[in-house]
């Protein structure tokens, strides 16, 4: 999967669960950036994630996470193990 299609699919989850159609993710954005985006919007995004990219993520994962960037890196990795 190419980079822009993963952020496309992460603009289109995190639109969709904080209702924010201008949200323009990039690798630095963190929680602090995007407004809403607080621990139970976290949770219900990342298990969007998870169903759309047909991956799973352990806690130990999710915990490391600070960035969008280290999100994208994290699918990327699960996409490969494939």
């Amino acid at each position: 999967m190419k980079t822009e299609e993963m952020y496309a699919a992460l603009n289109e989850i995190f639109r969709d669960f904080l209702a924010d159609d201008t949200i323009d993710l990039k690798p630095e954005t963190t929680a602090d950036d995007v407004e809403g985006w607080d621990s139970s919007n976290h949770i219900n995004i990342l298990l969007a994630v998870e169903e759309r990219f047909g991956i799973r993520m352990s806690t130990r994962e999710i915990e490391k996470l600070k960035t969008v960037g280290s999100l994208a890196e994290l699918i990327e990795s699960k996409l490969a193990e494939r």
